[in-house]
């Protein structure tokens, strides 16, 4: 049974993957530095209450998570984006982004977990979708 609200859509992973080729999980690797350096920024700028420090990296995130199918953290990248793009504009700090902030740590966490689950070259590979195709019976009778 498929997940409701998935935290990674596999099917662009895969795209991602396939488009990439060998180079995958090296630029991989790099939005795993890029984005715990990009959440601790997020973080470190709402504690310092500095809404302009919150945009690069939240769109940083948003553009990275996305290309791997991490949309529900690329979603959630986008709200602190532009509510700080926002809140710039009216001159007033956006407190009412506290909760996305306090997420977004976890969130990004779990997506990197899930991320490396998939790419680990020992993991088990998620079907493609088609049983037929499979070669778990080949040379039975």
């Amino acid at each position: 049974m498929a997940e409701a609200n998935p935290i990674v859509d596999w099917t662009v992973f895969q795209q991602t993957r396939a488009e990439l080729g060998p180079g995958f999980v090296r630029i991989l690797g790099y939005f795993q530095e890029d984005g715990e350096k990009s959440v601790a920024k997020i973080e470190d700028a709402m504690r310092r209450k500095d809404a302009a420090a919150l945009v690069i990296p939240a769109h940083t995130l948003k553009s990275e998570a996305r290309q791997f199918g991490a949309e529900p953290l690329g979603e959630l990248a986008e709200e602190i984006e532009f509510v700080a793009r926002r809140s710039i504009e009216s001159r007033l700090f956006p407190d009412q982004l506290l909760p996305a902030v306090a997420k977004l740590r976890s969130l990004y966490q779990t997506t990197m977990e899930l991320f490396e689950k998939e790419a680990n070259p020992l993991a088990q590979r998620r079907p493609s979708g088609n049983r037929d195709a499979s070669n778990q019976d080949f040379g039975r009778i």
